[in-house]
């Protein structure tokens, strides 16, 4: 049985008479809801057409299903075209699939890396998409990045990184059943084509000497062999640690922390004239040019 033409024409005045009754836009319902199934029940034609021209073995349609497919905009039911053999999966909504547009997965894991419980999820992911997901599925989502998660943390590291800075990022993530601030320090590195790479990130919740220790020891096990610049930010017992397992290396306060550390000396009204003029001092292309800018604004 050929499929009968949509009568967008029909469709039109049909949708402004409903939206004037108040009938709602999306949902199983929706006004919007049959031009949608005509754009999928088409391209599923579409696919189907091009899978039996390409198809090896004799084949050819063979009727039509029956499915509910969960989209963002709601509910639609569809009817997905079969084919003689029963080896046609289309690629839009998939054999066994009944989510449209919807990449589960991602959510799931962007929400439980924002904080949410697995029941929260589980609430956003019915509320949103109509879609129910248990606190099994949930977890074996989440359960599937931790191998990648361990991969990308042991990856192999260049020899030698010419600088590399350690920086805070402060997050607020749930613990306990509280929501706390924890810090997460980045050790990124430039390499000797000049790009910058992310070496590795770290939580620790009292940290010293051995905790940073045990950081730098992790990246010289990884294969690194030398930097020539450190960066960081005064944090207690890195330096120590640094000149433990890298002696050669210089490391220099981050400039962001040394230009805060100065401005603790000066009275508010003189923090800005002090900043005009230091910027002359730090941003200098050359020392010798940076000392004499120094010596003119000390002079």
């Amino acid at each position: 049985m050929e499929k009968q033409n949509f009568d967008f024409e029909a469709f039109k005045k049909q949708a402004a008479t409903r939206l004037k009754k108040g009938d709602t836009l999306l949902g199983k319902d929706g006004v919007l809801t049959p031009l949608l199934k005509e754009f999928l029940e088409g391209a599923l034609e579409g696919e189907l057409e091009a899978h039996i021209e390409n198809d090896i073995e004799p084949n050819r349609k063979n009727g039509k299903g029956h499915k509910q497919v969960k989209t963002p905009i709601g509910t639609v039911d569809i009817n997905p075209p079969w084919d003689c053999n029963g080896i046609f999966d289309p690629e839009l909504i998939p054999k066994r699939h009944k989510t449209l547009g919807v990449d589960l997965d991602r959510q799931i894991i962007a929400l439980n890396a924002r904080g949410a419980s697995y029941s929260d999820i589980g609430d956003h992911l019915m509320d949103m998409y109509g879609v129910e997901a248990s606190t099994a599925t949930i977890s074996r989502v989440t359960d599937k990045i931790l191998p990648l998660i361990q991969e990308w943390r042991s990856r192999p590291l260049e020899r030698v990184y010419p600088f590399v800075w350690l920086d805070a990022i402060h997050y607020k993530v749930r613990h306990e059943g509280r929501v706390i601030s924890r810090a997460v320090y980045c050790i990124i590195g430039l390499n000797q084509e000049g790009y910058k790479e992310l070496l590795g990130m770290y939580i620790g919740e009292n940290e010293g000497a051995k905790f940073w220790l045990q950081v730098l020891t992790e990246l010289q096990n990884r294969g690194l062999e030398d930097m020539f610049i450190a960066c960081v930010d005064n944090l207690q017992g890195f330096a120590d640690a640094i000149e433990s397992i890298f002696p050669q290396t210089e490391v220099q306060l981050c400039i962001v922390h040394q230009i805060r550390n100065s401005q603790k000396y000066l009275s508010y009204k003189d923090v800005k004239p002090f900043m005009k003029d230091l910027q002359s001092v730090y941003r200098a292309t050359t020392v010798e040019l940076a000392e004499r800018n120094l010596a003119q604004r000390i002079a």
